[in-house]
Order: C-alpha cells, then structure tokens, then sequence
C-alpha cells in the first residue's frame, strides 16, 4: 500500500482511506489483510478487470475522434528486418489504400526478443514476428513462412537442399545464446548435422555479406529470397520442408482501433492469399 501511494504521490492514510470510501460505496472488500500486508480479494480483482476495461473503452473513444480526423493518427508496427520486407511489400499497402489518413511507423527490431520488448514497453502496438512468444501476449497468425538455404553462386547442391548436406557446410548463424541460435541448434540436433560455423552475430547485414563475399551460406525466410536473388545469391529449399508461423502480436489489452482496423487487413489479406 505504501508503494502504491507513492507511485500515485499522495499520502499512505489518504490512499487507505479512499479506498475504504470505495468499499463502502460498492458495498464489497477490495482487500484483504494478509499478514503485514494487503491482497486483492476475488472481487477486488473483478473490480479491477472491469475498471481497465472502461478505461480503454475511455481511450479508444478518444482514439474514435483521431480516426474519424485521420490527419494525426499513428500506428506503430514493430518488426524484424527478416519480415519487414512482406510487411512494407504486401501489408502497409493493402492498410494504406483503406485508411489514407493514419500514419505508420515501422519501429526496427534486431529479433523476436526485441519486437516483445517493443510492445511491453508500449513503444508499439502491434507487432509482426515468428512464434513463439511469451504468453502474455496475444497472437493472430497469419501464415507459415519457409526457412531457406541462401548461398553463394557455384555450390554444388540439388534443390531441395537434403538436411543431411548442412553437415559440414559453411554457414553464418545467430550469435551463440541467442533465442533463434538455440532454435537452428535444436533443429541441427533433430537431424544429425553439424555446420561448419563461420560467423556469429545477430547483424543480419553481416549475415548477408558473409554469402555475398563467398565465405558462407545463410538460413534464411523465403520472404527474403526476392532481396538474395538480386544480390546474385542462389536460393534453395530445404528437405523436408521447414516452416514457421509468422503472427500479429499485441499486448492483451483492447487495441486501438487504428490497430484492429490493421489486424482486420492482415488476416483479410492473409485469407485471400
């Protein structure tokens, strides 16, 4: 309680005694002694639960006027610079041709652990990247995008790429600890192959120029294969088939309606392809 009136800056006695009015005047306990403390009852956090809810409904009236006027609205979108591409290529476009009026910031973001951050700080509010994310976060999937092979012209490989032939072959790879390292490492694991690791960052431009010097080949999403082909780089696909879900996130919140109106595009578009 104590925390709590400081983070409001106003005394401890007067907080308690708002809150007691409150009980009174709903006529239920929002709190209960717990040793030196206090804890939300059940029906404190119902109280609580509705309460959020009609501030956002307070919010998104006042988002219903920047909508409406359209000149000042901003959607903030964070995303990987894996998936940016079919984000700017296929998404923004689709949402700009309905609502001209709302601004959209793309907020860059090195990986997933970034995009979550994003949204929990509230420097976004929404995001686009693979899953998993953590559970406090709500998920819209839109579709499952393929892992690639990406190299330098003049390897010998069939396409598909068989996974046995990664044993050996020189790749560059996330930097080692890093959520996505962990995943291809699970995945080497899966099938018995140990690359030949010859770069480790999570600076996808440094990915990209260790296969353009020749150095190594690159894992990949298929979504990026347009951008490897004009930098004279060869794409294949793996065997089997290696996939990920690719999702709209938010925080469990109401969204904005400027946001829903863009997760509403998405997944139309999404069904139409």
């Amino acid at each position: 309680m104590t925390d709590a009136a400081r983070s409001l800056y106003i005394a401890q006695p007067a907080l308690s005694r708002a809150i007691r009015d409150l009980e009174r005047e709903l006529g239920m306990t929002l709190f209960a002694r717990s040793g030196r403390g206090v804890v939300v009852t059940a029906q404190g956090r119902r109280v609580v639960k509705l309460a959020r809810e009609a501030l956002d409904a307070v919010h998104e009236i006042e988002g219903l006027a920047q909508h409406t006027g359209a000149s000042d609205a901003e959607l903030r979108i964070a995303s990987t610079p894996s998936l940016e591409p079919g984000l700017a290529g296929r998404l923004l476009p689709a949402y700009a041709a309905e609502h001209p009026g709302v601004r959209v910031q793309i907020v860059r973001c090195e990986g997933r652990e970034a995009v979550v951050s994003a949204i929990r700080d509230q420097r976004a509010d929404l995001g686009l990247t693979d899953l998993p994310v953590p559970a406090d976060l709500v998920t819209h999937p839109l579709e499952r995008q393929e892992i690639v092979l990406i190299s330098p012209p003049g390897l010998e490989l069939p396409n598909p790429v068989p996974m046995g032939r990664l044993h050996g072959m020189r790749l560059a790879l996330p930097a080692r600890g890093s959520t996505r390292r962990r995943e291809l490492d699970a995945m080497f694991g899966r099938y018995a192959v140990t690359p030949t690791v010859v770069l480790e960052t999570d600076e996808r431009n440094g990915w990209l120029n260790a296969v353009r010097a020749g150095r190594a080949s690159l894992l990949w999403y298929r979504g990026m294969a347009e951008q490897a082909a004009r930098a004279g780089l060869v794409v294949r696909s793996l065997e089997p088939a290696v996939r990920r879900v690719i999702a709209v996130v938010h925080a469990r919140r109401r969204l904005p309606l400027i946001a829903q109106d863009f997760l509403a595009t998405a997944e139309k578009g999404t069904t139409a392809a």
